[in-house]
């Protein structure tokens, strides 16, 4: 069985961790707001998210916002905007609660009729030497419990993703490791 990878890339190879795709996965399933936070349309979309709910307020705090209600009055009225720092903040608290709000969701969804396919297309290895390069192909795998991976998207835990994620690879057998790093993957979901 295969070990988890010390030293990606040093050969040429391109890719990103599979946990990392995943998560990019997950974010667009869950839908959101398309305009940037930038925008004066992502702002105020955002911000009235967040303010609705007590979770949102929660959410915003955790972020690191410390504005007085005034402000963030200004800032709902457009009448004020948010500095640069503030506008990172108010992005992650809306994703941050976003996730949250749509995680049992999306495990009931990737958990029905007995999981989620999930395609994985292996690192590109066009810039690695050939007799560096490895014979790897596109595999497909069924994730039947998508708890933990959720879980700790929800959470921002890139940690415990990528842990979750490759105690899910373990089961493509045991050329697991090659699958570690990744071009994409994608969800039937």
């Amino acid at each position: 069985m295969p070990g988890r990878t010390d030293d990606f890339g040093r050969y040429g190879a391109q890719g990103e961790r599979g946990s990392q795709a995943a998560a990019r996965v997950l974010d667009s399933l869950s839908g959101g707001i398309a305009s940037p936070v930038t925008t004066r349309r992502g702002l105020s979309a955002r911000l009235r998210y967040l303010t609705r709910s007590k979770a949102g307020h929660q959410a915003m705090r955790e972020a690191g916002i410390t504005v007085t209600p005034r402000t963030l009055k200004a800032w709902l009225a457009g009448k004020q905007r948010p500095n640069k720092a503030n506008l990172a903040k108010i992005d992650t608290a809306y994703w941050a609660l976003r996730r949250k709000n749509v995680a049992k969701y999306l495990l009931r969804r990737l958990n029905a009729n007995g999981g989620t396919r999930v395609e994985i297309h292996p690192v590109d290895q066009s810039h690695v030497p050939i007799p560096r390069q490895r014979i790897l192909e596109y595999r497909r795998l069924n994730i039947r419990h998508w708890d933990a991976i959720v879980d700790a998207w929800m959470r921002g835990d890139a940690q415990a993703l990528d842990d979750a994620w490759i105690d899910q690879m373990v089961n493509l057998g045991s050329q697991w490791g090659k699958y570690e790093y990744v071009t994409s993957v994608g969800f039937a979901a």
